[in-house]
């Protein structure tokens, strides 16, 4: 199991990121991104505290990967707010895309991944444009979780698909009860129109993109 889109205390998440690679680890997850809710105010003070984390904790049997996730930044500051984040150091580069559960500015889906994101969380009612553009630049198109997000799976699920935008599941967890053991995880990618097949492929997207980003690949 792999998940690249939780959030622990340093953002709105209610465990300290040490317990929530526990809870993880205990519910069989393999890699566990932390990726916590990040604009200009507190991008520094987040990605220092989990390289520091990561480079002393020494967690075993599973693989902590520090990312951020950019969120409700004004949409012609997003391009910038990613190249600034792996400029800090975060290994992986997540925005909170246009999900219909929240007013986010029309356009951030574009600049996210036109920016170079590596995962575009919830995108809400993509366009096939922005999804075939996705599918150029290899950005990962979230099928999530997420209680209100997990609405568009459906619609993200076909637009993807049907112009071959790569995609990765994802919980944006906040509690440690939003953690997704393996098969419940494939359930709800099932549930949103995929296949078993669809599942294992989103898995592997996630590991390509841990083994570039840790061997420094990007």
């Amino acid at each position: 199991m792999i998940d690249l889109h939780t959030h622990s205390i340093l953002s709105d998440g209610e465990l300290i990121p040490s317990e929530l690679i526990r809870r993880a680890k205990v519910k069989g997850y393999r890699i566990i991104g932390i990726s916590d809710h990040v604009d200009l105010s507190n991008m520094e003070r987040v990605i220092t505290s989990m390289l520091a984390l990561r480079e002393k904790a020494g967690f075993e049997g599973i693989v902590f990967v520090p990312g951020v996730e950019i969120t409700h930044v004004p949409k012609d500051s997003v391009r910038e707010t990613i190249a600034l984040a792996r400029k800090m150091g975060a290994l992986y580069v997540v925005v909170h895309g246009e999900t219909i559960s929240e007013p986010v500015e029309e356009g951030t889906n574009r600049e996210a991944i036109e920016g170079g994101a590596d995962i575009l969380a919830h995108p809400g009612l993509i366009t096939e444009e922005d999804a075939r553009r996705a599918a150029e630049k290899g950005v990962l198109l979230e099928i999530s979780a997420r209680k209100g997000h997990s609405l568009a799976n459906g619609h993200v699920a076909r637009i993807a698909k049907g112009v071959g935008a790569p995609l990765i599941y994802a919980t944006d967890s906040h509690s440690p009860s939003d953690l997704t053991p393996e098969e419940q995880a494939r359930k709800i990618v099932i549930g949103a129109g995929l296949t078993a097949e669809d599942f294992v492929q989103m898995q592997k997207n996630g590991m390509e993109l841990v083994q570039k980003v840790v061997e420094g690949r990007r």
